[in-house]
C-alpha cells in the first residue's frame, strides 16, 4: 500500500511539472510573439499614405492623370517609401509612370476581378486607363522598382477594339527591379502584360485578363522568382478579327533566363503557345511548375525550345490541344513540343492530356525527357496513325514509365535516334504499339489489352458551365476563321 501511494504521489507531482512546465513554455511563447511586429500589408515604416487625388487626379475617364499620379508617387519616394492610394474611379492616362523604390499603388480590389464581355466597360472600382504610344508594341507604361509593388487595379485599354484586329500597346507593367510585385490585377485587354527581366525574386499573383500577344515574360532572374495564380481567358473578345494574333501569335507565359523559377496554378486559354520555353542572349530556364494548365492552346500547350540541364519540372499539369472538322488549319495539334535546339532536361510528372489533338509529345534535339505517371486520353484525331509520343531526330534519353495511355491507338515512337529509353510499367488501351529503337533500351512490364476510355474533346471544367461551354464555341467558331502557325522562338 505504501508502494501505490509513493507511486500515485509520484504521478501527481508529475503532472503538475508538466503543467507548470508547458504554462511556463506557454508564457514565454505568447511573450516572445508579442515582442515580433504586426504583419501590415501594404505599409512601410513610416506608415505613410498619398491619396492621388489630394494631386489633382480625376477619375473621369476623360482627364489625363500621368502628372497628378506620378507626384503622389514621387512624393512617397522622396518620404522614402509608403502607400499610394487610388479610390473607385476612372483614370486615364496618356503617357507613362514609375512607382518609385519601396513605394506601392494601391487600389480599391483586394480580390483580382474579372469582368465578361456583357460587363464591359468596367465601371466599378480603381480602373487604369492607358492610351498612350497606341501601335507601338516598345516600351513600358507602368514601371515598378526594387521593393515596389501595383495592386488591386483594373487596366483597361479604352481604344482597343472588341470586334477589329487588336493594335500593339508598350508593355503594361514592368518588374524592373528586385522584390518588384505585382498583384491582383486585371489586365483587362493590353497587348502585352507583364515584363519581369533583371527582377530578382519577382512575385506575380493573382492576375487575370486576356492579354493578346505576350502574358508574362520572364528573363534575367539569378533569384528565385515566383508565379502565382495567374489566369488568361478571352473574357473580352472572341471575334474572329481580334483573336487571329492570340491564336497565331500570342504567348501565355515565355521564359528565358531565370533560376529555380516558381509557377504555381496557372491557366491560358486561347493561345498558339500556353508556356514557351526560349533561350535568351542570357540563357535558359529551370524551375517548378506546379498545377499549369493550358487549353485550346493551337500550336503546343508547352513549347521547350531551351532548357536548362537541371530541368523543367512540371508537375500536376493539365493540357488539352485541338484538331477536328470545326479547326480548319494547318497547325500541328500538340500538348507538349521538345524542339531541336534544346539539350536540357524537361520532366513531366502527374500530368494529363485530353482533347483531339494530333500527338501528345513530340520530342527532338537532345537532352533528357521523362514522363511519369500521366494520363492520356485522345490523340490521331486525324486518324493518320499518329502516335501519343513521338520522337523525331532525338538524340537524347527518353523515359516513359507508370503512365496511362487511355485511347486504342499508337502509343511511342522511338524512331531511330534516341540514345536511351525506359519504357516500362504503363498501363495501355488495345494492344501495345511501340516503334522503333534506342541504342540502349529497357522495355517491358507494359499491361496492354484493357478496354479504352472515352475520348474527352472539351475540359471538363466548360461541360458544366453553359457561360464557358458558348465561350468555347465563340473560339472554336473564331479560329474556323482563321488560317493558324506557330511564332517565332522569340
Amino acid at each position: 500500500i505504501h508502494r501505490d501511494r509513493m507511486k500515485l504521489v509520484c504521478l501527481l507531482l508529475a503532472f503538475l511539472g508538466a503543467q507548470v512546465c508547458c504554462s511556463a513554455r506557454n508564457t514565454r511563447f505568447d511573450a516572445a510573439r508579442q515582442l515580433l511586429p504586426p504583419i501590415v500589408f501594404a505599409k512601410h515604416s513610416n506608415d505613410s499614405h498619398w491619396n492621388v487625388l489630394d494631386f489633382g487626379a480625376v477619375g473621369d475617364g476623360k482627364t489625363d492623370n500621368t502628372q497628378a499620379f506620378q507626384a503622389a508617387l514621387n512624393a512617397a519616394g522622396n518620404a522614402n517609401g509608403g502607400v499610394v492610394v487610388v479610390p473607385d474611379g476612372q483614370f486615364l492616362f496618356k503617357s507613362a509612370l514609375n512607382i518609385p523604390q519601396a513605394v506601392y499603388l494601391q487600389g480599391t480590389y483586394k480580390i483580382v476581378p474579372s469582368h465578361a464581355r456583357k460587363q464591359l466597360p468596367p465601371t466599378t472600382g480603381s480602373i487604369l486607363m492607358p492610351t498612350g504610344s497606341r501601335g507601338n508594341g516598345n516600351g513600358y507604361w507602368l514601371t515598378v522598382s526594387s521593393d515596389a509593388a501595383v495592386m488591386g487595379f483594373v487596366i483597361w485599354y479604352p481604344d482597343q477594339v472588341q470586334k477589329a484586329a487588336p493594335v500593339a500597346y508598350p508593355w503594361t507593367v514592368r518588374l524592373a527591379g528586385d522584390n518588384s510585385a505585382v498583384t491582383d490585377i486585371e489586365c483587362l485587354n493590353c497587348w502585352n502584360a507583364i515584363y519581369a527581366v533583371a527582377a530578382a525574386r519577382h512575385y506575380i499573383a493573382r492576375v487575370q485578363g486576356q492579354p493578346i500577344n505576350t502574358g508574362v515574360y520572364i528573363d534575367e532572374t539569378y533569384d528565385i522568382g515566383r508565379v502565382e495564380d495567374v489566369h488568361f481567358n478571352p473574357w473580352y473578345s472572341a471575334h474572329p478579327d481580334f483573336m487571329r494574333h492570340q491564336l497565331t501569335q500570342g504567348r501565355a507565359f515565355v521564359m528565358a533566363r531565370t533560376d529555380w523559377e516558381y509557377m504555381f496554378n496557372c491557366f491560358a486559354f486561347g493561345y498558339a503557345i500556353g508556356y514557351h520555353f526560349i533561350k535568351s542572349a542570357k540563357g535558359s530556364c529551370n524551375g517548378n511548375f506546379l498545377g499549369i494548365g493550358a487549353d485550346l492552346a493551337v500550336n503546343a500547350s508547352v513549347q521547350v525550345d531551351a532548357a536548362d540541364p537541371w530541368g523543367i519540372l512540371i508537375t500536376n499539369g493539365e493540357f488539352t490541344s485541338f484538331e477536328g472538322n470545326w479547326i480548319k488549319d494547318n497547325a500541328d495539334h500538340t500538348q507538349i513540343v521538345v524542339t531541336a535546339q534544346n539539350e536540357g532536361a524537361v520532366r513531366l510528372e502527374n500530368t494529363a492530356f485530353w482533347g483531339p489533338s494530333h500527338a501528345n509529345v513530340r520530342v527532338s534535339g537532345g537532352g533528357s525527357v521523362a514522363l511519369t505517371d500521366c494520363i492520356f486520353n485522345y490523340w490521331d484525331a486525324a486518324n493518320k496513325g499518329r502516335y501519343s509520343i513521338e520522337c523525331r531526330n532525338y538524340t537524347g534519353d527518353l523515359t516513359v514509365s507508370g503512365n496511362d495511355f487511355q485511347h486504342d491507338g499508337n502509343q511511342v515512337d522511338l524512331g531511330s535516334g534516341v540514345l536511351r529509353a525506359v519504357v516500362t510499367s504503363n498501363m495501355m488501351a488495345g494492344s501495345k504499339r511501340i516503334k522503333g529503337s534506342a541504342a540502349h533500351q529497357a522495355i517491358g512490364m507494359n499491361a496492354a489489352g484493357g478496354p479504352p476510355k472515352p475520348p474527352q474533346p472539351m475540359g471538363r471544367r466548360f461541360t458544366s458551365s453553359p457561360q464557358h461551354k458558348k465561350l468555347r464555341e465563340e473560339v472554336l467558331l473564331a479560329i474556323g476563321k482563321l488560317k493558324l502557325s506557330g511564332p517565332s522562338s522569340q
